[in-house]
């Protein structure tokens, strides 16, 4: 699981905020890590090929898949296949589940791969990993199998820091942005409950202390479906990165409040909303460069 820190959080919202590009600083993330895992994971072949020189069987499944030290993440990405896609296929991830799982899946992919190679694939590959003067070569199948495995990874790590960028930079955004304008404590909640009791991460509270559900999504043009399920969940303030033409006519004409901070100014409207919803705030003056640090240094402390 990649680790978020709060550096790269105040990264992500500064940009978002002015209307930049934040999802250079996640790919970033996503690059450093799996390239750590991919020099690792090479390293660990080299000493398993070499401590099973004797090993005419699958040395492979014998030190990456069936030993006993190894956690359930770790058989499964190294049998092909990610802890999400075990969930969503047997509704659990129990360790017991993942083993058997993972070791089902491994064998398939291990036939499938020999298979291919046996009836006379026109790929001759040769996979040579070197390290410390030390190199080991890997068959045709053995290749297909890291190489597998490094996809599958790079796909876990992938969905994982999306997912806990989200998480982490949506409620720090909102924060944020009330600070810019002056929102008082007493105007907001960071967590609270609907009518039907579903926690939601951000309230506006006005004077007259009607509450008003915030929902904040950092999706990009391609990732529509994010403000769909967001006009489900009778949001009443929707604050995203980017939101298409259509996006914004669904949620206009639900009567949703939105900011799309990727348009021109965009978190200027944050201030057009509080107005709206009588809720007390001063429009932000001097450069954002200086303050948002400024309030960064508040909220994260």
């Amino acid at each position: 699981m990649i680790t978020i820190t709060d550096a790269v959080i105040k990264k992500i919202i500064q940009k978002v905020i002015q209307n930049q590009d934040h999802r250079v600083e996640v790919v970033a993330l996503i690059n450093a890590e799996f390239l750590q895992f991919a020099i690792d994971f090479f390293k660990r072949i080299v000493n398993a090929k070499l401590n099973n020189q004797d090993v005419t069987s699958d040395w492979y499944k014998a030190e990456f898949v069936s030993a006993s030290n190894l956690t359930k993440n770790e058989v499964a990405i190294h049998s092909g296949i990610n802890m999400k896609t075990i969930l969503n296929m047997y509704g659990t991830t129990r360790y017991e589940v993942v083993i058997e799982k993972s070791y089902q899946h491994y064998d398939e992919l291990y036939q499938a791969i020999n298979t291919l190679v046996e009836t006379g694939s026109d790929v001759d590959l040769t996979l040579t990993i070197k390290f410390k003067g030390v190199s080991v070569d890997l068959n045709l199948s053995e290749s297909l199998i890291v190489i597998n495995v490094l996809a599958v990874k790079r796909l876990e790590l992938r969905g994982g820091a999306w997912s806990t960028t989200g998480k982490r930079a949506e409620k720090m955004l909102m924060l944020t942005l009330c600070k810019l304008f002056s929102v008082s404590e007493d105007n907001y909640e960071l967590t609270g409950l609907t009518k039907s009791q579903r926690e939601v991460d951000f309230f506006l509270i006005n004077r007259n202390k009607e509450k008003f559900q915030c929902e904040v999504k950092l999706m990009g043009k391609g990732n529509p479906e994010s403000a769909d399920a967001t006009i489900a969940r009778n949001t009443q303030v929707f604050v995203a990165d980017t939101l298409s033409d259509l996006n914004k006519q669904q949620l206009t004409g639900l009567g949703i409040k939105w900011i799309g901070l990727r348009d021109p100014e965009g978190y200027k409207k944050f201030g057009t909303i509080l107005e709206e919803l009588k809720i007390p705030y001063v429009i932000p003056t001097g450069d954002l460069n200086e303050r948002i640090p400024q309030i960064f240094d508040e909220i994260f402390s």
